[in-house]
């Protein structure tokens, strides 16, 4: 029996010691615009310093709130991991707890990796959208792709040419293809995220035509997050609803009624034209003498002197 307490006892003694030696996750709070996010670092070593994860948060965080006027949720759960990939990658959110990323990062990223990042804003674009249905991911997917630039844009972080690049060279990803039977029925990764990202510029040009640059999709997006996020299961026709009467128009419910079960091209060729867009050997050019050039502008002008 005495052997028997012995062995317990030293048992006992050596879970705890191997519990003290064992690495416990980072968790910290920040505050941001009208909101908070839990976060909890990788508990293993990795190239990076708290603060600079920190920082990188830190970062999307304003930038997202900067488009939408404030963070999207009031409470957000982000779990960075580590793992033996390079730069961050596997970015996913949920809706669970009103909010949660999880996301990656290489134990050998650098700051380099962090700041030319797009993921954590693309995640953080998704909490501004309210849940739809497996149809319309199309919709959630292209508005982080679309928004992503546009708000680094706004924040200065990237320049309007970086953008217009990637737009020009990308979203002839998202026209339909053979046998393509609209966004809600067409669910290749090209009209899921390209598909998607090309309705919200055409909406964006289109709502900015309508109004005179006055108002734009950022306008609508807005009016959508201040009445639901992603914690909240939504209809694409009541959440287009909402932002067609925060612009003054239709844009959306037409655009949607247009794409939405049958294949509608857009002509991109005659928006770059109008917008002043062209792509040379690599390289863009813009044609500021180019009739919807001020709308091109506006879409990527760094945005002063709002606080995030």
């Amino acid at each position: 029996m005495l052997r028997n307490l012995a062995f317990i006892f030293v048992l006992i003694i050596t879970l705890i010691k191997l519990h003290a030696a064992a690495p416990t996750p980072y968790e910290t709070v920040m505050n941001v615009a009208e909101g908070k996010i839990d976060i909890t670092l990788p508990d293993d070593p990795i190239q990076l310093t708290r603060d600079d994860l920190l920082h990188w948060v830190k970062t999307a965080a304003n930038t997202v709130s900067q488009f939408y006027g404030r963070f999207p949720v009031p409470h957000l759960t982000l779990r960075i991991r580590s793992d033996d990939r390079s730069g961050v990658h596997h970015g996913v959110t949920y809706a669970t707890n009103g909010g949660l990323i999880l996301i990656s990062v290489g134990r050998t990223a650098t700051i380099r990796d962090l700041e030319s990042d797009w993921r954590m804003t693309h995640e953080m674009i998704h909490l501004a959208f309210p849940n739809m249905e497996d149809d319309h991911r199309w919709i959630e997917e292209g508005i982080s792709t679309y928004v992503e630039p546009v708000a680094r844009a706004q924040a200065g972080q990237l320049t309007p040419e970086t953008v217009w690049k990637e737009f020009a060279r990308d979203m002839p990803q998202g026209q339909p293809a053979s046998g393509d039977q609209g966004l809600d029925n067409t669910h290749t990764w090209g009209r899921t995220y390209w598909g998607g990202a090309l309705f919200c510029l055409s909406a964006d040009v289109q709502i900015r035509e309508k109004t005179h640059n006055r108002k734009s999709l950022r306008d609508a997006l807005r009016a959508i997050n201040s009445k639901g996020n992603v914690a909240e299961d939504w209809d694409i026709k009541k959440a287009f609803a909402v932002g067609d009467k925060a612009t003054g128009t239709t844009v959306l419910q037409n655009l949607y009624r247009e794409m939405r079960d049958k294949p509608t091209p857009v002509d991109l060729d005659s928006m770059w034209q109008k917008l002043g867009v062209e792509l040379k050997d690599g390289k863009v050019i813009f044609n500021d003498k180019a009739p919807e050039a001020s709308i091109r502008e506006a879409i990527t002008a760094q945005v002063l002197n709002i606080k995030p």
